[in-house]
């Protein structure tokens, strides 16, 4: 079988998935939730003001049809106004993911490089003191909360020292770039602890492979074999990690952009949560789902590019 047809496959096991995804939300929402109408209009809100409000937001409309709304997001990205502040939900994520992206994409490719080099180092020097000095540093950068990591650069770093800009953000390159500055260099901090420990085990599980000895024993360099066939055996598992948390990337850092002002999809979901806007977080775990199925197809695909011996079935 051959990529496009494994592709087409793929997405036409993605219909029922989605419509099981679509189901979950539609409970989750419009079921478990209970009725929004009481945390818009207060507990002191009459009978008449909260249906006069359900009919405006469309709640009072039979359940398959709110159902249908749902699936038919999920297709044409339309996913109607928000509660809140009434604009059309596409626009305010369309106006949210280029701060998120300028935050979250060089954030993200920069802990991807540092960490797989770092692994790939200490692993070279396993057992030895710079291999458990960075387990040992994994286990306590792992072991600190992401709000001290936040406090501490905004308030000794930024604040203290005036090395960056504590909060605030403006559009255009490169005016943006002071403003993300401290927060990717948080990201990699936060970052660092668990792709690194998961790195530096998955090379260490091929090092210890049989075609690593017998490449020893015919006198290939340490070097050679590290950066030549081990990492390259290595790439499975190091794909999946990565291409993994690209989708949660349109989310941005909810923390990062809420406690440094920067106006990402993030600010706007958690505006959503604390003003119970429905429709946006209904939105943003449709989006979510989407393309964390459409990167797992991506995942499957790119395991033959690396490695041979994968077959699409």
């Amino acid at each position: 079988m051959n990529i496009w047809q494994y592709v087409l496959k793929r997405l036409l096991y993605v219909i029922p998935i989605l419509l099981g995804v679509c189901l979950l939300v539609f409970i989750l929402f419009n079921v478990v939730a209970g009725d929004p109408t009481v945390a818009m209009l207060g507990k002191h809100a009459t009978l008449e003001q909260m249906n006069e409000l359900r009919h405006q937001l469309g709640l009072d409309r039979a359940w398959y049809y709110q159902y249908f709304d749902i699936v038919k997001s999920v297709f044409t990205f339309d996913f109607g106004r928000s509660w809140s502040t009434k604009q059309q939900i596409s626009e305010m994520l369309a106006n949210g993911i280029g701060p998120s992206m300028t935050l979250t994409l060089p954030a993200f490719m920069l802990a991807v490089t540092v960490s797989i080099s770092l692994s790939l180092v200490v692993a070279f020097f396993r057992g030895r003191f710079i291999d458990k000095f960075f387990v040992f540093l994994c286990i306590v950068m792992m072991s600190v909360s992401s709000l001290v990591y936040i406090l501490f650069g905004q308030k000794f770093l930024a604040y203290d020292l005036g090395l960056f800009e504590i909060s605030g953000y403006e559009y255009g390159f490169p005016y943006f770039i002071p403003y993300v500055l401290l927060p990717m260099l948080i990201w990699l901090m936060m970052s660092l602890g668990p792709d690194l420990r998961f790195y530096r085990t998955v090379i260490l599980d091929e090092i210890y492979q049989d075609y690593v000895r017998t490449g020893r024993a015919k006198g290939l360099s340490e070097r050679k074999l590290m950066f030549k066939h081990v990492l390259k055996n290595a790439m499975i598992p190091i794909i999946t990690n990565v291409i993994i948390q690209i989708p949660f990337l349109i989310l941005g850092s909810l923390l990062m952009e809420r406690f440094f002002g920067i106006p990402g999809v993030g600010s706007i979901t958690v505006d959503a949560i604390n003003s119970s806007d429905f429709p946006v977080i209904k939105a943003m775990t449709v989006i979510i789902s989407v393309m964390y199925i459409f990167f797992n197809v991506l995942t499957d695909v790119l395991y033959t590019v690396v490695d041979p011996r994968v077959r699409l079935k």
